[in-house]
């Protein structure tokens, strides 16, 4: 009797520890989700003042178009990539590349520096930058927690029986070494 009582309480304790596991990486996943979302939010956000700064710098260097062309491509790459964090980051990648050309190009024209809209643009694109920055930090934090639990024992035989997959970081790409460097939207 007591021996079977024993039993059934293994079982219970098994049982309850998988639902409790399982609903762990529901919950890690869900954060998870919710952290890509804000990083989209951001760069959405990025996305749409893109234009409003090129169209700013467009009347002051109109024999630019080289430049601006640039920029919109690689906002459109950008905005059309639906594809995986790498992915993702890759196209950002561009898109923070052109970005720095088209301030350097500002850099030729101070009165172009000195205009209250592009002032104002530049403000909102340095802190959109740095959400865009905080957002990263917190999905990748996410990420790993997602990850180090579905590589821990036992709770990886839990992850494995319901197929709760790893989660990819949002990095830049390591061969990029400009790319590490942040946008520079400060002309003082």
């Amino acid at each position: 009797m007591i021996s079977l009582l024993i039993v059934f309480g293994l079982i219970a304790a098994v049982i309850l520890y998988v639902i409790v596991t399982y609903n762990g990486f529901v919950t890690l996943r869900e954060k998870t989700n919710e952290a890509w979302s804000g990083i989209e939010v951001q760069m959405k956000l990025r996305y749409n003042l893109i234009p409003n700064l090129v169209e700013t710098v467009k009347g002051y260097a109109k024999h630019e178009a080289g430049t601006f062309e640039a920029v919109t491509r690689a906002r459109n790459e950008a905005m059309a990539n639906d594809g995986s964090p790498a992915e993702q980051a890759e196209a950002e990648n561009m898109l923070s590349g052109v970005l720095k050309s088209l301030f350097a190009l500002a850099e030729d024209y101070p009165e172009l520096k000195a205009n209250e809209n592009f002032q104002s643009l530049q403000d909102q694109l340095s802190e959109v930058e740095d959400k865009i920055q905080s957002a990263r930090r917190y999905y990748n934090g996410m990420v790993r927690d997602n990850n180090i639990k579905i590589d821990q024992f036992p709770s990886n035989l839990v992850a494995n029986a319901f197929n709760f997959l790893k989660a990819e970081f949002f990095e830049l790409a390591e061969d990029e070494e400009a790319a590490r460097k942040p946008v520079d939207v400060k002309f003082d």
